[in-house]
């Protein structure tokens, strides 16, 4: 099976983007992977396909795979190559769209500049919004946020909790190239205490206006840039009272904005396209993988 592809970032966070209404998409958990590959395959972060609308009033449907071929509900980087995308490839001339996700519709707009505006929706704190079991826990209040006991390997951490249509885990920390991110990262992905995986966010306050963050995203390791972590890292700033919007957003691999009004979430960033390209699928699974991976001509 050959397949066309487009090859993007946002700030550093890398997408293979594949275009689902000229071309018939099904792939495998592990044809995902593949593709996310590395050595392999191509490589990227996460996979986004863009799909035609399943109903009216939104103009596509943006389904978003992680590197380790799991369907997610969110990717606020993915969502603003995605809309670069559908209008280099001439699926739209609109500047402005409306996108179904898994986590809800999203509208994101190209700007003047060349920049790209997401209107990501309103944050969720609730724990079984996000979800987070809270069972038992004593949550502990800084200003509008509610910090929650988390035990990290015999540690205790207080997180604030938060979903951008994703579940979020954010620490605040002095240093953020000091922070535990690749150690703590993956057992706070999969604690218990989150049915679904979460990302840990750690953001380090430098102004009001400006903070550094670096994020462990479920699925896919640390990566450059995490666009709906920027989100929720500023939200939770904010409500301690430790920012005000708009916030600047320094990571790895660039520069976001995050502004919200109380209600909605928008992040401003950049988009890139890095090459087109073509890839043949193998019928046979990838020795990446393992001999415990599923077939690549298994079908989801």
């Amino acid at each position: 099976m050959r397949l066309r592809f487009t090859k993007m970032h946002g700030a550093g966070n890398d997408f293979v983007v594949i275009d689902g209404v000229r071309q018939s998409v099904r792939l495998s958990t592990a044809q995902w992977r593949f593709l996310a590959d590395r050595h392999f395959g191509i490589g990227a972060d996460q996979l986004l396909l863009v799909e035609p609308a399943r109903g009216p009033g939104v103009d596509f449907r943006y389904r978003i795979f992680n590197a380790d071929g799991g369907e997610v509900e969110q990717c606020g980087n993915g969502a603003r190559c995605f809309v670069r995308f559908v209008r280099d490839k001439g699926l739209t001339d609109k500047r402005a769209i409306r996108v179904e996700t898994m986590g809800g519709v999203i509208e994101p707009r190209v700007e003047p500049d060349g920049r790209v505006t997401v209107d990501m929706g309103a944050p969720a704190f609730e724990p079984a919004r996000i979800p987070f079991d809270a069972g038992g826990l004593e949550p502990r209040r800084i200003g509008d946020d509610l910090l929650w006991p988390l035990e990290v390997e015999g540690a205790l951490r207080w997180v604030s909790v938060v979903s951008m249509g994703n579940p979020h885990a954010v620490q605040v920390v002095d240093d953020v190239e000091q922070a535990p991110v690749r150690s703590e990262g993956p057992l706070i992905e999969r604690a218990a205490r989150f049915p679904r995986r979460v990302n840990a966010g750690y953001l380090q306050v430098l102004s009001p206006s400006r903070i550094r963050l670096r994020v462990w995203e479920r699925g896919a390791g640390e990566t450059l840039a995490c666009g709906t972590g920027a989100c929720a890292a500023a939200v939770t700033g904010i409500r301690r009272g430790l920012l005000r919007s708009p916030v600047d957003v320094e990571t790895r691999g660039g520069l976001l904005t995050i502004a919200w009004d109380g209600v909605a979430v928008r992040m401003t960033g950049p988009a890139e396209t890095v090459f087109d390209g073509e890839i043949e699928l193998p019928a046979e699974r990838s020795p990446a993988h393992g001999a415990d991976a599923p077939s690549l001509t298994d079908h989801a």
